[in-house]
Formats: C-alpha cells, structure tokens, sequence
C-alpha cells in the first residue's frame, strides 16, 4: 500500500498536526522535498510532500500566499508541510486560510522535528512498498509458473493472472483468434479487439500498446508474444487502472512463460519441417508404408484418416484476372502472404487437436490436412476473406464459405485436391497444382478440384494458347469465307453440333443437304483432314468453341 499524508501524521516520533485538508490525507505520498523558492513548481513532479520554513514567502500576505498555494496545489503536490518556530512562531492564519481554499493539506512541523526526519520516514516507507511490490511480482511468477505447468496450462495461467490484476487476461493465437479468456465473460470482450491485435501483430516482436474498451471503462494493454520477426501470439489485459510495480512484474512473467508455451523452438520447427518433408517426398513417391513409418505419432493420425492435398503461392496483383503470374519468390510480401495462411490453418487445427503436415516450398506452400477438419475450413475462409478485401466478395457455397468469383489483387492462389489416402498422394498432389493452375487462371483465391471436375471443360478453353491453336487451325476456312466464295466455318459448326446428320443440319442453315455435303468436301480439301475421323471432329468442335468464347469466360 502506498504511503499517504495520514500514515506520516499517525508517525508518533514526527509529532506532525493537521491545520487544513483532513479530507484528503488519504492521498500517496511519492517524495517529500524541502523547497524555499518562490516559485517552486517547475522542480515539481507531483505527489509530492513539499516542506517550507516561508523564508522568501511572506505569509501573512494574503493575496501572495493564496498565489503561492494555488500554484503549487495545481502542480500535482499532496501536502504542504510548514515549520513553526523557524521564520514564524505561529503558523499564519492568510496560509491556513489559503491552504484551506485550496483543499490542499497542510502539516504543522514543530521545531524539534528536522525536515530530514520527515524525507527518512517517507524514504523508508517508498522503499518498504517498492519491496512489497516487487516480493508480490515473484510472488506472481511463483504461482503463473506452477500454473503453466499445469495440465490446463495457459489457460489456468490466464485464470491466475487475471486474479492478480483484479481484472481480465486474454490470449490471442498467430492468427490473431482469442484461444483462452478468464474470466469467461472476458473472451466476448477479447473478441472486440482483434483489429488493434492485428495491427499489433504486423509489427516486429516484441511489442506493446495500450487501447481503450469502447463498451467500457477498461485500460487494455497488449504484448506481443515471441521472439522472432512475426508474433506467435497476443496477450491482452485489462484493467480498471494503469498498471503498478507488482503487476507489471506479473504481466512481464506472463509474457515470458507464454512466449515459453507458444514459441517452440527454431531447430524443433527446422526438424518437423524436414520430417514432414520427408514424409511428403515418400507419399509423392508412392512409398506409403515408408511414409507411414517415418510420420510416427506426429503425422501418422493425419495418414489414417482421408486428407487433402493443398498447394497455396501467392500471386501478383493484376487489373486482369486471367493474367494472376506467380509474386516473386523469396519476397517478404509472399513470405508473409504464405505465412498468415500457414498460421490460420496451424492455429485451427491446434485448436481441435488435428495434425497438420506443412512444407514450405520455394515460393508456395504445401499442406496436407484432414478432410473436412478445421485446418481445411480455415483455409477457405482465409481465402474467402482475401477475396472480400480484394473487393469481391465471395459467395457460400456447401459446407464452407468457398470464393466463387474475384478479382486479382488477393495476393494467394490456393488449389485444393479431393479427398483422399496415403495410396494416391501423388494424384492428389497433381489435382491440387491442377486446381491451383485454374485458380490462378481465373483470378480466384481457391479452386478445389472438385469445382473443376464437376464444372464445364469450356472455361479451360479461355487460356491463350487454346485460342492461338484455334486460330491457326480455323484460319484458312475463315480466309476462304472472306472471299466471299462460302460460308465454310458456319456450315462446319452447324454440321458437327447436329453429329453430321446432312438433313438436319441442312434445315439449320437453309440450304440443300447437298450444298452441305459439297461445303464439307471443301473443308476437308483445304484443311487436309478427313471429318471421318473423331479426333479431327473432336479438335474442329473445340476450337470453334474457343474462338466463340469472350476471354475471361
């Protein structure tokens, strides 16, 4: 507890009386300074006990003595302190009067007491509740310390500190979700701040920053958690005052022990991920037996169940949808393009205690996650929401929150395969770089292979290569039809929607079934290709697809 004015009085060896502000003897006490100045507010911190004799003040002067007064009170200082028997013999009644104006406290010292005695006992006290604090802070670490060791973990070290602070603690994953609160009617309140998290977590660890509760009267401080470049985690605490010395060393020991719980170390982090590229290298390999051996009980829960394969690069921004290239690898904007997803799956599947199986790659990621877990729905849901900041947003489909339509500019291109088993990885492996291919087509965060499979192969037609090998192949009917010598290309699209039935088609175009069966012997003369046979037919019907297809389509 912090020494007050009253504490001092009640101090037997001071013999210290009360002459004005017996109201307000409760307040702390920080220092207590002897000053003859004037004027000594400029010198002055604030709670501070100021001792005078009045040796330069005149203090029977009224009018002086309230100026002297009201300045000193407004600086910040607690109590005035007046020697009797130095400089006056009595104490002034205009500096009673004046003090008592003011509010302001004010100690008669009698002679026998010197200042120094005064600044020793309050010396003494400061120091004995520096002590107590910093005794109550290892106290703290003590007990937050036998509580992240506990079987709950950070959640019962949550618990503790919130008790400790008289307040509420929160803590935040790499994602920036809240993954434990305490009390429990803290987590609503948590969730409230997650954009001062994220912005918190953009900066360099460690970090701080103190925010306002809007729906409260809370002072909420927030510490990054880690110590690399990116945050592993936020903590948060909330309090009806700022903090003091005790539990700040307590909001300190929380964020080591968390950092401690949270950030595993970077050779564990290097071993999982050649482990786990060890494992995918087996599967792509079609050694499932092997893979299974080496993925033990890290990977092996993952390998048991049906997963998918997800193949994730991030893209350059592009007014063109269809024109999404590659970012440059390497860079520190595709480096945390990757991260941030590879930490909102990671934070999901932690949550439910799924296994995740992550391989950084150079410039993309690959990741092997339970079908239908909460690694899987994180991933759309990232993409959904990379999408809605790119200014499209993306439309519900099925069991999750899938983007079916946007524009470049999200930065990530995510391809997701079918479900599938350690057997036929490799396939699955393909459809994700398939479904990747598509989505970078497309300008679309996610395309899983299913959405491909189960669509039309006529969209695949819009790629430019498709359209330059139609041209080229429909290019000498097209110049014959611009002499005006026949309507060849017409007459083919006609004939081959109808499955070269001659009646049928003839009735389409308006013309004798003849004129059409001479149309086709043209065709076949200045293309060189007999329509006899099917793949000719297969490739003739595609590329007047492709060339009737708007880009972008």
């Amino acid at each position: 507890m912090p020494h007050t004015l009253a504490s001092l009085v009640s101090h037997t060896a001071l013999k210290l009386t009360v002459l004005a502000g017996e109201g307000r003897l409760n307040v702390p006490v920080r220092w207590a300074h002897a000053s003859e100045l004037i004027d000594p507010v400029p010198y002055m911190e604030g709670g501070e006990l100021l001792l005078i004799t009045a040796l330069k003040l005149d203090a029977e002067d009224a009018e002086a003595t309230r100026t002297y007064i009201r300045r000193v009170a407004q600086a910040g200082v607690v109590g005035l302190g007046f020697a009797v028997g130095v400089n006056y013999e009595g104490v002034p009644d205009a500096l009673v009067e004046a003090a008592r104006q003011e509010n302001l406290p004010l100690l008669g010292v009698p002679r026998r007491t010197p200042f120094i005695a005064i600044s020793k006992a309050v010396s003494a006290a400061v120091a004995a509740d520096q002590y107590r604090a910093v005794t109550a802070g290892f106290e703290a670490q003590r007990e937050l310390t036998r509580a992240a060791l506990s079987a709950e973990g950070p959640a019962d070290l949550l618990a503790r500190l919130a008790a400790h602070l008289d307040g509420w603690a929160a803590l935040y994953d790499a994602s920036g979700a809240v993954v434990a609160a305490a009390p429990d009617w803290a987590a609503r309140r948590a969730a409230r701040l997650t954009d001062d998290v994220g912005r918190l977590r953009e900066r360099p660890a460690p970090a701080s920053s103190v925010v306002s509760d809007t729906d409260g009267d809370d002072r909420v401080e927030l510490q990054s958690l880690g110590t690399g470049r990116r945050a592993r985690g936020v903590l948060a605490v909330g309090t009806g005052a700022p903090l003091g010395t005790a539990e700040r060393y307590a909001v300190h020991s929380a964020v080591a022990l968390l950092t401690l719980t949270t950030e595993r170390s970077r050779s564990l982090q290097e071993a999982e991920q050649r482990l786990g590229a060890a494992v995918l290298k087996m599967l792509l390999a079609g050694e499932p037996d092997h893979a299974r051996a080496v993925a033990g009980r890290l990977y092996g829960g993952l390998l048991d169940a049906p997963f998918r394969v997800v193949v994730a690069e991030p893209v350059a921004a592009d007014d063109d949808p269809s024109a999404a290239q590659p970012a440059a690898a390497g860079s520190a904007e595709s480096t945390a393009t990757l991260d941030a997803l590879a930490d909102a799956m990671d934070s999901a599947a932690a949550r439910t205690g799924e296994a995740v199986l992550a391989v950084p790659d150079p410039g993309r990621l690959v990741v092997l996650v339970v079908d239908g877990g909460a690694a899987a729905e994180a991933c759309a849901a990232h993409a959904a929401v990379a999408e809605a900041r790119a200014g499209t947003p993306p439309r519900s489909r099925g069991r999750s929150a899938r983007a079916e339509a946007g524009r470049t500019g999200t930065g990530l291109a995510v391809g997701m395969s079918a479900p599938t088993g350690p057997t036929a990885a490799a396939n699955a492996y393909r459809q994700a770089e398939q479904a990747l291919s598509v989505a970078r087509r497309r300008g679309r965060a996610l395309v899983e292979h299913e959405d491909v499979a189960a669509g039309s192969v006529l969209p695949l037609l819009a790629d430019d290569a498709v359209r330059a090998f139609a041209d080229g192949l429909l290019r000498s009917l097209r110049d014959h039809d611009a002499t005006g010598r026949g309507d060849l290309v017409a007459s083919l699209r006609a004939w081959l929607s109808r499955h070269g039935q001659w009646d049928a088609a003839a009735a389409d175009l308006g013309v004798h079934r003849h004129t059409l069966r001479y149309r086709m012997r043209r065709v076949e003369e200045i293309l060189g290709r007999s329509l006899d046979d099917a793949d000719v037919r297969m490739e003739l019907w595609l590329a007047l697809k492709a060339t009737s297809t708007p880009p972008g389509e």
